[in-house]
């Protein structure tokens, strides 16, 4: 396992992922699609209630360009989270994210499906968490992280660990190393 600080991952990842790349490059190599958690990995984990009652996340447009990023590269991204929230939805059609899972409770068995969807083997997914409801899928793919504010971290080790926490550019950080092997 890795973890580069957030200035080094946005000048110069090279410099400090070449001991990193050599163990873990042919893994990363084989990834063709990229699942993700939510909250805590492309939010900060809480969420904003107005006086209303209506709920609010703030999203970093980083992670959104990882989105491009990797669909340039012909990765296919997914999102899988436990919350059924019109607000993943609609950053997700914003980004024209098509596999978009809310209120998905069975994240292994999702990842399995679109497995089979795309012909693809568990060790061709990556997937990004931070939570115990992410454990199986986790433990299930052929490379795993966690963001770096993560509660489990103790519980699980995972390939990479972001020095970004989730909602400040997690997610781009993981997407910038799998974009770095391509």
């Amino acid at each position: 396992m890795l973890s580069i600080s957030h200035g080094s991952w946005l000048l110069k990842p090279e410099k400090y992922l070449n001991n990193f790349m050599a163990d873990y490059s042919k893994k990363i190599k084989k990834i063709k699609l990229v699942a993700t958690d939510i909250d805590g990995v492309w939010t900060d984990a809480r969420m904003y209630v107005t006086p209303e009652g209506d709920f609010m996340k703030a999203f970093s447009t980083y992670d959104g360009m990882a989105v491009s990023m990797l669909k340039k590269k012909g990765i296919i991204v997914a999102i899988l989270t436990s919350e059924n929230t019109d607000i993943v939805l609609s950053r997700a059609e914003k980004l024209n994210i098509e596999e978009v899972y809310v209120d998905e409770h069975e994240k292994l068995k999702r990842l399995i499906y679109l497995t089979k969807k795309y012909e693809i083997s568990m060790d061709e997914v990556a997937y990004i968490g931070d939570d115990v409801n992410d454990l199986p899928a986790l433990q299930a793919v052929g490379f795993s992280a966690l963001s770096g504010n993560s509660p489990i971290q103790d519980q699980f080790t995972p390939d990479y660990i972001t020095k970004c926490h989730g909602g400040l550019g997690a997610f781009r950080e993981f997407a910038d190393l799998i974009l770095s092997a391509k």
